[in-house]
């Protein structure tokens, strides 16, 4: 393949196997082989960086430590534990499959590639690790790390994201778990492009395959692989709209096709749907609402995919009106019931900043004498 010497794969992968073993990071989802176990944190570790996923998988598993509790598993309670690792569809995605396995599997994981990609949320990839993983079975994994590293070795001139670049990948990283433990080797492999093989500055001196690597042999590691072509970045200007009335907040659910769909947010649209007519005329059209005492208190910028977005917070209070968005779900909650509602990362600033404001008893004008609970005011429903 390419100009890799396989006839020397074996003794690469006895040296591969040799330097894990001596330095392997003690992460937490390497102390067990269950599937369940391996699964969610593979799901975790996508997109995200391993610091940022050890304290997430031990709340996760603290809560559903068994599929069969995952399955059971309200949405928002789901989405609540995944708050702030971000693409929520993978949380959606691991309950809905949770339930497959519950109903179509009698609760036992799929121990082939191909069973595994048959559930919500489960690629080629993740399939291969769990079988590897959980299995101890001779599967290919292709993922960042080692995307990176598998193009050094084979001295890769083609874009590994192409369709031929994959091709060639998913058949070299084949080559690899073999023999005995092949899901070490496939650790082994990962770990490498994790914590040597990386995008700058390779420590190729320390590399248990630089004998073999075509990328070192003609200096080529830093051209190799090129960088993914970054998308086109688009400005948005948002408003999320704080609407308060007696020590509680108004929030509205993120529908499906949305971004942070099942997660609750603040009232939140773009700028450009209340140029004409104004934030209070806009409320009262859309929401069916009064509100007064409008104050900007907050703004920040993120960004989601390939959006940039300034987004501009007010708050307000609310004077009258039963709020309504056709279909979409509105419920008002207490700051302490904030606390428990699964937000995107800016509605849980939002929130924190929120928390600040009212800190302590909450009595603003219009509101009812202390000791008395305060009117919660009318939704549709």
């Amino acid at each position: 393949m390419s100009d890799f010497p396989t006839g020397r794969l074996g003794d690469a992968r006895k040296e591969l196997r040799a330097w894990y073993r001596r330095i392997a990071r003690p992460l937490p989802w390497r102390e067990s082989r269950d599937p369940y176990t391996v699964w969610i944190s593979e799901i975790m570790l996508q997109q995200t960086t391993v610091a940022a996923v050890i304290p997430y998988f031990h709340r996760f598993l603290e809560r559903f430590p068994t599929v069969a509790h995952l399955a059971q598993a309200d949405e928002g309670e789901v989405l609540k534990l995944w708050e702030g690792l971000g693409y929520y569809s993978r949380a959606r995605n691991l309950r809905r499959a949770a339930q497959v396995i519950e109903a179509n599997h009698s609760g036992v994981f799929p121990d082939s590639v191909e069973g595994l990609q048959s559930l919500p949320g489960i690629g080629r990839y993740t399939a291969g690790a769990i079988v590897s993983f959980a299995y101890d079975r001779p599967a290919p994994i292709v993922e960042a790390n080692t995307l990176r590293l598998y193009s050094r070795l084979l001295g890769l001139a083609e874009d590994p994201r192409s369709t031929a670049g994959q091709r060639v990948l998913w058949e070299f990283a084949g080559l690899w778990p073999a023999g005995r433990n092949p899901g070490e080797v496939n650790q082994a492999l990962m770990e490498l492009g994790a914590t040597l093989c990386t995008p700058q500055s390779p420590r190729c001196d320390d590399c248990p395959l630089a004998m073999v690597c075509e990328a070192r042999r003609t200096g080529r590691q830093a051209e190799i692989p090129p960088p993914p072509r970054r998308p086109e970045v688009t400005d948005l200007a948002e408003v999320a709209v704080v609407v308060h009335q007696q020590g509680q907040f108004l929030l509205m659910q993120r529908m499906p096709g949305e971004r942070w769909a099942g997660l609750w947010d603040f009232l939140r649209f773009d700028e450009r749907e209340t140029a004409e007519m104004g934030l209070p005329a806009y409320l009262q059209q859309r929401f069916g609402l009064e509100t007064g005492a409008h104050q900007q208190f907050l703004q920040l910028s993120h960004g989601v995919t390939r959006y940039r977005i300034a987004l501009r917070s007010v708050h307000c209070e609310w004077r009258s009106g039963t709020p309504r968005d056709g279909d979409r779900p509105l419920k008002w909650v207490s700051q302490a019931e904030l606390g428990e509602t699964p937000l995107p990362v800016t509605g849980r600033k939002i929130a924190d900043v929120l928390a600040k404001m009212f800190a302590g008893p909450l009595v603003l004008k219009g509101d009812q004498p202390r000791g008395k609970r305060p009117r919660r005011p009318p939704t549709r429903g």
